[in-house]
């Protein structure tokens, strides 16, 4: 399996931070934020990357993780010219990800505990494989709607009025099929190719597994002051 890390978008929830160095490029305690996506994926056993991002802020991701053979890993680049859409990814690596499964992570959303994604990826053969997060916040994300077997039955982008409380956090396995069904998404109303609307997809088919992360699982999505704040400080807190 290959690895994808999106790393891309204006980061304007943490301008003027972001004038200065992309958003995936601010510390998380004493590391970049990037360091902590891509480790979750090695901790996986992903060896092949492809890193996401702006023509402006590529140069600098490249400047840090060079070609990855100093990690253990290869990494190649390639340009979002403009952000439309978490699914945009699977068809600017097209050729990167070929004949193989693929798992797209957002380059900032930090995951600790629990070996969920692990056993995830080892498990892992056709389809495609979600994960789903108790939030007390779920109008913010994209929202997964069980019923009373625990099988998922929809998944809404941020809704007004959440089915549940289980977020979708920003990890995704699928098989080689991706960007055939990337191909075929029509942009949303905010002219993005929407991952939910992908994720759908592979639901109406009946190859969506969704696994839910148990309470003793971390989760935490540094996209704004206050989150990358308080991801440093727990990073701090465990580390030491």
């Amino acid at each position: 399996m290959k690895g994808i890390i999106l790393a891309g978008g204006t980061g304007s929830r943490l301008y003027p931070l972001t004038l200065v160095a992309s958003k995936q490029l601010q510390p998380v305690y004493d590391k970049p934020m990037v360091y902590y996506p891509l480790t979750t994926l090695i901790e996986g056993g992903i060896r092949e990357f492809c890193l996401i991002s702006t023509p402006h802020d590529l140069p600098r991701f490249q400047q840090l993780l060079g070609d990855g053979s100093r990690l253990g890993v290869s990494i190649d680049y390639r340009e979002q010219t403009k952000p439309s859409g978490i699914a945009q990814a699977f068809l600017i690596a097209e050729s990167f990800i070929a004949q193989d499964p693929v798992t797209l992570i957002l380059g900032d959303n930090i995951f600790y505990g629990g070996d969920a994604f692990q056993r995830a990826f080892s498990e892992f053969h056709a389809g495609a494989s979600i994960f789903a997060y108790h939030v007390q916040n779920p109008e913010r994300y994209g929202v997964v709607e069980f019923d009373e077997h625990g099988w998922a039955l929809s998944i809404q982008e941020k809704p007004l009025e959440p089915k549940s409380n289980f977020a979708v956090p920003g990890l995704y396995l699928y098989d080689r099929e991706v960007v055939a069904v990337a191909k075929a998404l029509k942009p949303s109303g905010r002219g993005e190719l929407e991952i939910t609307d992908l994720n759908m997809e592979y639901l109406k088919r009946g190859q969506l597994k969704v696994f839910r992360l148990n309470r003793g699982f971390t989760w935490l999505d540094a996209g704004t002051s206050t989150s990358l704040h308080d991801a440093s400080a727990y990073v701090q807190t465990i580390e030491q």
